[in-house]
């Protein structure tokens, strides 16, 4: 379908990201626009318009007037509020343009429960379980793949995800009572990290069971594969834990270091402020960059496939070497 005179041309490739995703630089510009907070403010109206440009684009329709960079920001809009298999607006702070304001949250709790050994038991589970839940709804709603998950899987997966990242989470924090104050202050990052590597494959675990959707070079869906499933998983469980490293690592430090100095000494108040803003400042950089260390459209070789699916591609396609999927974020 040809375009009319005066409007955008219809080759412009908005199936993909902008910036060349070969390339750790452009998958960060891709992630610095997805993952921006200001998209949370957008209303229910302004994404549903984002969403009809994309589609209507897609279809062959240009929206009248519209220019290539009003095409791109529809485009980053929705890939911000709506998920890239089936299309499902995500809930506000299951997207990752609200990761930063979730973990800043965690990073500030972490601290408090280490160097303060007053807060009681129940106070440190219930924020822990609070912090899980977000993270399994993070983890459920940047999740690869379309199969259809029944209320009564995504309840275990919930769960067996918070009770084993909380009882990890809980059992890390009682070794600071051990340890020297500045090294307590790095249990955090440990329970969350721990915590990631529970949380992520247990409210992903339907992709560990039925796989996720493979396809070639053109998107041409080709099968389901477990292997790549559990290549995503790990993919993603990486980027989550170097997310938390900036935002739970440096700001200790530098607060240990202020914190013997008589400016902060005679200004106590500061201390709260000061570490919320090193930890949002942290967050703002480290989202998009460590979402950026793996392609989002990664991909497996063939042999490295399950036989059953390596034979049932060769047999439609024996040309195809790569295939390709979505690891979710």
């Amino acid at each position: 379908m040809e375009s009319k005179m005066g409007e955008l041309p219809l080759d412009i490739n908005i199936q993909e990201p902008r910036w060349d995703q070969s390339t750790f630089l452009g998958r960060a510009r891709h992630f610095f626009t997805v993952t921006d907070p200001r998209n949370l403010l957008l209303s229910g109206a302004q994404l549903e318009a984002s969403r009809n440009i994309v589609q209507n684009y897609r279809a062959g329709v240009v929206t009248p007037g519209i220019t290539e960079d009003q095409l791109w920001r529809a485009k980053y809009v929705y890939d911000s509020a709506f998920h890239p298999d089936t299309g499902e607006k995500v809930v506000l702070i299951g997207r990752m343009s609200a990761q930063g304001s979730k973990d800043e949250g965690h990073c500030r709790r972490g601290r408090s429960e280490c160097l303060c050994s007053l807060r009681k038991t129940p106070t440190v589970v219930f924020w822990q379980w609070v912090n899980q839940s977000f993270n399994a709804i993070v983890n459920y709603s940047n999740r690869s793949g379309d199969t259809p998950i029944t209320v009564r899987q995504l309840g275990t997966a919930y769960v067996s995800a918070t009770t084993g990242a909380v009882a990890t989470a809980l059992g890390l924090k009682s070794l600071t009572k051990h340890l020297p104050p500045l090294v307590g202050r790095f249990v955090p990052f440990a329970a969350v990290a721990a915590a990631n590597c529970i949380n992520i494959p247990l409210m992903r675990q339907r992709e560990l069971q039925v796989g996720i959707p493979v396809a070639d070079e053109a998107g041409q869906r080709l099968g389901y594969s477990v292997t790549a499933a559990k290549q995503g998983i790990f993919q993603v469980v990486i980027s989550r834990i170097c997310m938390a490293i900036p935002a739970m690592a440096i700001p200790p430090l530098i607060m240990d270091t202020l914190e013997k100095k008589d400016f902060l000494k005679r200004r106590p108040w500061l201390g709260a402020p000061l570490q919320v803003g090193l930890v949002g400042f942290c967050l703002v950089f480290a989202t998009p960059l460590c979402c950026a260390l793996f392609p989002q459209k990664s991909s497996i070789h063939m042999s490295k496939l399950e036989p059953e699916l390596r034979a049932q591609i060769h047999e439609q396609n024996p040309s195809v070497e790569v295939v390709y999927y979505n690891k979710g974020l």
